[in-house]
């Protein structure tokens, strides 16, 4: 199964090889038609704490690093 990827902003890197990051999705709701937004947060894996925030950044499914880290920091985003 291919792993998944998304685009989102960090919002918190205090945590040591951790950033935090908000990922926005929008689509169309159902009855209303109308586009709503809904976020969500993960925490990610940076090795090398080079994410700051307010970075755009890719993140990528990956096998569990610890109780809250699911996710690896694949590359900056160009936005």
């Amino acid at each position: 199964m291919p792993k998944r990827i998304l685009q989102g902003t960090v919002t918190s890197d205090k945590n040591e090889q951790t950033i935090t990051v908000l990922v926005e999705r929008r689509f169309k709701h159902p009855l209303l038609q109308k586009t709503v937004r809904k976020s969500k947060k993960y925490r990610a894996h940076d090795a090398e704490n080079k994410f700051k925030v307010g970075d755009v950044v890719r993140i990528e499914e990956c096998a569990p690093i610890s109780k809250t880290k699911r996710w690896t920091v694949v590359t900056e985003a160009s936005a």
